[in-house]
């Protein structure tokens, strides 16, 4: 059976639910679990939980790239079986940082090879006008798929140990490995342009600012993600019967980036791409700063705040991503997607590392002026992307690529 239309659109999505199954896995455990067996502190928790991205970055220009010259699902299927393989690894090898950072960093290698390349497989199979709402479908099942991320892993670990976390995540790429075997091959066109050339990248300006502003989106994104199950656990612990629980809101403030993923990308397409964009990374900074000033507040007023932000962050990352694909030259897709994911996870993995080190300087993760120092550093780092967009339309002179 080969897939194509709405069909090839839903196995993607599915398929992408299951290789992000293993994604937040050390994040949701680490504070309960690897901290304290590892005696780790902040900063090392933020570089262990970071080794992902780092992975990711270093492994995704190389990848992605490829699927310029070669069927992206190919590229798609080796990766998301090194995923699993790295997560189930973990599992069994992994006995403090030193190990955790090596092997979840391959964990990271792994999904280079299988988020922009598989949005570069579903997109070398839709028509022109089936692609910005396919493509925000896709980038907003990465929310969903984060939410059972943190829901199974903390489960797991609380009943079954932290290592069965770990042993059953590992499975989730199997979805995707199937999704591309009922893919049909497509043939790109020949071209003797350098395979590894990102002059012409770096000279499209209106893709470049959507890449810039992903990348701060990113940073404030993975700063959130690595610390949120850390931050409800120091809110809980000020409370005798805290009335949520740290699995409850991890899950939560993932889950509902889905929606606010694909209702962003309908503002953008409305009110304009960039106007939307700018909009709802100013709210999101406005959010972690009224979290920085009331992190010792009562807790239901904490949660509606958080509730917010984690609605805020991701609203701009289907349009983050459907512009710089359609600001991007066709011959230069993949290699447009390639820096894109690599400026974003490059981020993502200095927004985990970057708030675990606020979080030690303002003075821990059990005190009220080190979460303080940590939601300061996350909206610093997402005001970023209004300056990028505003940068980048400066420089371009012709912007017409950008009409939604």
């Amino acid at each position: 059976m080969r897939l194509t239309g709405r069909a090839l659109v839903t196995a993607m999505c599915i398929g992408q639910v299951g290789n992000l199954l293993p994604h937040v896995v050390v994040p949701a455990v680490m504070p309960q679990y690897l901290i304290p067996l590892w005696h780790l502190s902040a900063t090392e928790a933020g570089l262990m939980a970071s080794a992902f991205a780092i992975g990711y970055m270093l492994a995704v220009p190389v990848l992605t790239t490829l699927t310029d010259r070669m069927d992206a699902r190919i590229i798609l299927m080796i990766g998301s079986a090194l995923s699993g393989l790295a997560t189930l690894s973990f599992a069994m090898f992994a006995n403090g940082l030193s190990s955790a950072i090596i092997i979840w960093g391959l964990a990271g290698i792994g999904f280079a090879g299988a988020y922009m390349p598989g949005l570069k497989a579903l997109t070398d199979r839709l028509e022109p006008g089936d692609m910005s709402r396919s493509v925000t479908l896709y980038t907003a099942t990465f929310s969903f798929g984060v939410g059972l991320s943190f829901l199974i892993a903390q489960l797991a670990a609380e009943y079954l140990g932290w290592r069965a976390a770990f042993y059953l995540t590992s499975v989730g790429p199997l979805a995707m490995i199937t999704a591309t075997l009922c893919m049909a091959p497509v043939t790109l066109s020949s071209s003797p342009r350098p395979l590894f050339d990102f002059k012409p990248v770096f000279r499209n300006r209106a893709a470049l600012g959507y890449v810039l502003g992903y990348g701060a989106h990113c940073f404030e994104l993975y700063g959130l993600r690595t610390w949120i199950v850390a931050f409800w656990t120091y809110v809980a612990s000020r409370t005798a019967s805290p009335v949520v629980q740290p699995i409850t809101v991890s899950v939560i403030v993932a889950i509902v980036a889905m929606p606010a993923s694909i209702i962003g990308n309908e503002a953008a397409i409305r009110y304009g791409r960039r106007r939307a964009i700018v909009w709802f990374m100013g709210i999101a900074g406005a959010m972690a700063t009224l979290l920085a000033l009331t992190v010792d507040v009562n807790p239901m007023i904490l949660l509606v705040l958080l509730f917010l932000y984690s609605l805020a962050i991701p609203a701009d990352s289907g349009a983050l991503t459907s512009g710089m694909s359609a600001s991007a030259h066709p011959d230069y897709r993949g290699a447009t997607m390639a820096l894109h994911t690599t400026v974003g996870f490059g981020l993502s993995a200095a927004g985990g590392w970057a708030v675990g080190i606020a979080l030690d300087a303002g003075g821990g993760m059990t005190t009220a002026s080190g979460w303080f120092v940590a939601f300061l550093v996350m909206a610093a780092g997402g005001l970023m992307g209004p300056i990028a967009l505003w940068w980048s339309s400066r420089r371009a002179s012709n912007l017409t690529t950008d009409v939604p």
